[in-house]
């Protein structure tokens, strides 16, 4: 261990004055006044210290690692010297020489938990778990009570992938250390990790309860984990609670209203966002959410307003200027979806979302080949889009180019293997044009499996059991997707089909006579009536109709 220096006096002068000149946050004086002092005691460690230090805080590297190598190790006399020295030999790039003084360091001040943190903590970032984990366990061995050396400890074990070692360290943490934070927070990710959300709202509530019931990012964890459970009870009672304490926290006010959305609650999540923006007008990405949520209740009108607004006062805010491309295509406002859409390119060329609703405006107009450039356009810029190269799919149906659609569904699937329009897409396909009929039933299985209450889902299964000679199966399928949606023409249609295919000649006709019901404008259909022998096609059924089980 180094004995005290001998300071000169005029060297212990200039050293107080740059102390003073820290203190007051005047580096470039506090520089000075150490280099003064070196002019009159060259040979004190501690002044090269102290201006190493203040070098190496001034992000002055070369300079802070020059001083430090004249500093010998046995002349350090202090733990936070071993400290410091080692920090900046790390910042340097020189990791070797920061480890050996950190080694001294803890054989000389054993006790000293900061020394073993930063020796652990450096292993640690190089990626030497091993050695990582040895230095902490030796902090335990001189400090038995140090929370930080549990918590390290379980950090190393989630490198190593070693869960439940890790959540006993950080456990031994909390036990030592009831307020310490980052365990609580590391037990929190390693519960949503293991998909047990439960867990961490109980980790998260016993902090708020017994250490910090004022810790706002433990509140809005909890929050956001009681929505995910759908737990809105729960959600709006701690938000309530927290905007007793915080009743100008922005994110908090957005967060109610999402919740009452969660809820169903639309009436309220407006006049939350209202009342927001009666205090705040310039937040437009509050009003632009205000949008939203008046889509949800379809008062289209009140949405354009609110999205116009927004472009108003900011005429590049692309989200709003987005939303009213697609208000404008939901109602059939087609030129000034485009308006809007082509304005949203120039403002974000990259984002896919444009050349989408782009496409499928085109789509709706019917103008099936500047659909497919938009689209086109779109996947040039983002390739990996499963939702472009579907709806590009689409467009080539209509342009009568099938290997064309089976190559954008199957480049889709690619993407996105449960892209559930794409299998049921692909698998209805298969089945109406008669081909590959197993994989058209699997590719429609696939999609029903994933969202088993959408009856065109079902309806595409039940046509392709169909079209496999199935046929009880495929009655029993097609009745259960008229369950789901019973004003498709299609799946009348398809009813019928396999009525006619059963010679079941009554219920056939009713069910076709539904079909046309729904839409008198399907000529082939009504060929196809007068040929089965059922005379002539008179789609006024008034009554309910009892083809459904």
């Amino acid at each position: 261990m180094a004995t005290r220096e001998t300071v000169h006096p005029q060297a212990y002068y200039h050293f107080l004055r740059g102390s003073l000149a820290e203190l007051n946050n005047n580096a470039t004086t506090a520089l000075e006044e150490y280099q003064a002092g070196m002019a009159f005691d060259g040979n004190s460690n501690f002044l090269k210290f102290r201006l190493a230090k203040l070098h190496f805080s001034m992000s002055h590297l070369t300079e802070a690692v020059d001083l430090a190598k004249q500093i010998p190790v046995s002349e350090i006399s202090q733990a936070a010297m071993f400290f410091d020295l080692a920090k900046i030999f790390a910042g340097g790039g020189d990791i070797g020489r920061a480890v050996e003084i950190l080694s001294e360091g803890e054989r000389h001040f054993p006790q000293d938990e900061r020394i073993y943190i930063s020796h652990g903590t450096l292993l640690l970032n190089i990626k030497e778990l091993q050695m990582a984990e040895n230095v902490f366990h030796d902090l335990l061995v001189h400090v038995p009570g140090s929370a930080e050396a549990h918590y390290y400890l379980g950090v190393i074990a989630l490198e190593a992938k070693t869960k439940q070692e890790a959540k006993e360290h950080f456990q031994d943490a909390i036990a030592l250390h009831p307020t310490f934070e980052r365990a609580y927070l590391k037990l929190v990710a390693i519960s949503e990790e293991a998909e047990e959300p439960q867990v961490a709202i109980d980790l998260l509530e016993r902090y708020l309860i017994e250490v910090n019931p004022h810790h706002r990012e433990f509140r809005l964890r909890v929050i956001r984990l009681y929505i995910g459970q759908h737990n809105t009870d729960k959600a709006l009672d701690h938000l309530d609670y927290f905007l007793q304490q915080n009743p100008d926290d922005l994110h908090a006010q957005i967060l109610k209203a999402q919740i009452y959305g969660e809820m169903g609650n639309f009436p309220a999540a407006i006049e939350q966002l209202n009342a927001i923006l009666r205090v705040r007008p310039n937040e437009l990405r509050v009003r632009d959410f205000l949008g939203l949520l008046y889509e949800e209740v379809k008062d289209y009108e009140r949405a354009i307003q609110a999205y116009r607004t927004n472009v108003q006062m900011d005429d590049t805010f692309f989200d709003s200027i987005l939303h009213l491309g697609f208000v404008s295509y939901r109602l059939k406002r087609n030129q000034e979806a485009l308006s809007y859409l082509d304005q949203a390119v120039s403002l974000n060329p990259k984002r896919p979302e444009p050349y989408l609703l782009l496409g499928l405006t085109h789509f709706q107009m019917e103008e099936y080949h500047k659909a497919k450039a938009r689209l086109e356009e779109g996947i040039h810029h983002d390739p990996s889009n499963a939702e472009l190269h579907f709806n590009l799919g689409t467009v080539y149906d209509k342009l009568d180019h099938f290997d064309n659609v089976v190559r954008e569904m199957e480049q889709a699937l690619e993407l996105d293997p449960e892209h559930a329009d794409a299998l049921n897409y692909l698998g209805y396909s298969y089945a109406d044009r008669g081909i590959k009929g197993e994989q058209a039933l699997s590719l429609t299985q696939r999609a029903v499996a994933l969202k088993p209450n959408n009856g065109y889902y079902v309806d595409s299964l039940a046509w392709a059991l169909y079209k496999l000679g199935r046929i009880e199966e495929a009655l029993e399928t097609i009745q259960r997707a008229v369950s789901l949606v019973s004003d498709d023409p299609v799946i009348y249609e398809h009813l019928g089909d396999i009525f006619l295919k059963q010679d079941e000649r009554n219920k056939a006709r009713e069910a076709w006579l539904h079909s046309l019901q729904l839409d008198s404008t399907n000529k082939l259909l009504g060929k196809r009536f007068r040929e089965a022998g059922f005379g002539e096609p008179i789609p006024t059924l008034s009554h309910q109709s009892t083809l459904a089980p």
